[in-house]
């Protein structure tokens, strides 16, 4: 009896897996490091309507933005998966366990990430997509593939992929920029790296064996 009981509550097996391979694209896009990106985006949009905005304009740039970031997020894990396995805290990551292969993972993330300019083009503005694309290219090219590996000043000007949520809150709402959104983006920039060097200390030696 026992037996059957746990074999009806057990999930079949299909099920584990399918749940498995979701978790795995999630964690592909780093949902913990979108979140304090959100945190920024939204305010900002406040600030800029001088009230509160459309709440389906809130709703459609914030999903933009999650997607345009996942998408970044992504590629790093995918140009990043030799590194990832030498440390302790990223051993864990799907491309590292072999739960995705890095196929599907660039699959995953050139989909999400077109799909976020397209969105962003559809419901917000051209201006507000451009700096969502503008945005995916820094944190690919210049942080992932030029800096990170390079130089100790990586975070420094690679925090500027963090600050773009600020600039492009700002240009959903209005279609263009102005002097406040640059000097929140200039906040933010600052901000980047004492938050990070606490961090770094922490992982020191993980960072060393990589």
């Amino acid at each position: 009896m026992d037996t059957a009981l746990s074999s009806v509550a057990a999930p079949a097996p299909a099920h584990r897996s399918l749940r498995r391979t979701v978790a795995a694209y999630v964690a592909l896009t780093k949902p913990r490091v979108i979140e304090l990106l959100l945190v920024t985006t939204a305010p900002v949009m406040i600030l800029a309507e001088g009230g509160l905005p459309s709440i389906w304009l809130v709703l459609a740039t914030l999903l933009g933005g999650s997607l345009a970031a996942g998408s970044a997020n992504a590629f790093n894990m995918v140009i990043d998966r030799d590194i990832d396995r030498l440390m302790r805290r990223t051993k864990n990551r799907p491309l590292v366990t072999g739960e995705l292969t890095a196929r599907q993972a660039t699959v995953f993330a050139t989909t999400i990430g077109l799909g976020s300019i397209a969105w962003l083009w559809a419901t917000t503005n051209a201006l507000a997509a451009a700096l969502a694309f503008a945005a995916i290219l820094f944190y690919v090219v210049i942080y992932t593939l030029v800096l990170k590996r390079r130089t100790e000043q990586n975070i420094i000007w690679g925090g500027i992929a963090g600050c773009f949520p600020v600039v492009i809150g700002w240009s959903a709402v209005t279609g263009s920029l102005d002097w406040a959104p640059i000097i929140l983006f200039l906040v933010v920039f600052l901000w980047t790296p004492p938050h990070y060097w606490p961090l770094s200390m922490r992982y020191r030696d993980d960072y060393a064996s990589a």
